[in-house]
């Protein structure tokens, strides 16, 4: 079967400045690809990265932009993604992740049916969809398949879930190509301050403590964000389409194993330099995904934490 990215392609990035959307960019630049870049440029936001290759930005909001650029493909990574934000002010989750698909999916389709009333040649592009995990809640053994069920424990699981339920149904009702992935905890480097591993990290720095919620046993999954990408893009290049693929890693860590390492590298007591605070309502204890689909495709898990903690911490000293 021909890769889809065999040739040049136009592809259209939403939230590219974000944490995983930016290496994805790179990645597909490095490959000769042309990027267009919509992103509303948020708090999170990668503000600095110069990207090279052939690339263009849009700074726009996806719940409202009125027409996007003619492209082979649409990766949605945009999405607000912090989940103690969305259990504090759910309104934000819902316009980004579930009215931003939504407007993208209806302007494809709009494009489609106007150029079926003008007798015109409309070709759609391939809607991709960035999903999660956390949309299933979690499972204290075993791991969850593409097909299971969705039981979303807080308002970010819940929007993903939500998104993902537009895409089945405009891809049903307008045929509108799609792919959906769902990916686990991602971490290196660029990653916005808020989540676990750079927190730790940036206050570890200072010498202050870090915060734990409730008792740090929680499990997760973790994959570095390289990783992750050359996923998605092997999704891309070889996924069959209207279908959703897993991504995840070989590790399993819980809360304070992933504190512990930090602090051992960096010469830390964990002890001294670490509290528990208020577990937040709703938290999973665990997170798990079969990754067989994934691996028929013939990708597979490079990078470690272990391996990889050290150039992650270099990384947040050099950008203090």
């Amino acid at each position: 079967m021909k890769k889809r990215l065999e040739s040049k392609k136009i592809i259209l990035v939403t939230g590219g400045c974000g944490f995983i959307g930016s290496h994805f960019i790179e990645k597909c630049l490095e490959n000769g690809h042309k990027v267009i870049n919509i992103d509303k440029l948020t708090y999170a936001s990668n503000t600095d990265i110069k990207f090279k290759g052939d690339y263009s930005f849009i700074n726009e909001d996806i719940s409202e932009i009125k027409d996007i650029p003619n492209c082979d493909l649409i990766v949605n990574f945009a999405a607000e993604s912090h989940v103690d934000n969305s259990i504090n002010e759910s309104i934000n989750f819902i316009k980004s992740n579930i009215m931003g698909v939504y407007n993208i999916l209806e302007i494809i389709k709009n494009k489609k049916m106007k150029s079926m009333l003008n007798a015109q040649k409309y070709s759609m592009p391939i809607f991709f969809q960035i999903s999660t995990d956390e949309v299933f809640g979690d499972i204290e053994e075993g791991s969850f398949l593409e097909e299971d069920r969705h039981l979303a424990s807080n308002p970010y699981s819940a929007t993903k879930s939500a998104a993902e339920q537009l895409v089945f149904a405009w891809a049903r009702t307008y045929d509108i190509p799609f792919l959906i992935s769902r990916t686990t905890n991602n971490y290196g480097p660029r990653q916005h301050k808020e989540k676990l591993i750079p927190s730790a990290i940036t206050k570890l720095l200072k010498e202050e403590k870090v915060e734990i919620h409730g008792t740090g046993s929680h499990v997760r999954n973790w994959i570095h964000v390289k990783d992750n990408v050359d996923a998605l893009y092997s999704i891309i290049n070889d996924g069959e389409l209207n279908n959703v693929y897993h991504i995840a890693s070989s590790e399993e860590y819980s809360v304070n194993e992933i504190v512990r390492i930090i602090c051992n590298h960096m010469n830390k007591d964990f002890e001294k330099l670490t509290k528990n605070v208020l577990d937040r309502s709703g938290a999973d204890k665990r997170y798990a995904l079969n990754i067989e689909k994934i691996s028929k495709l013939g990708w597979k898990q490079n990078l470690t934490f272990e391996n990889s903690i050290k150039d992650i911490i270099l990384s947040y000293k050099e950008r203090k």
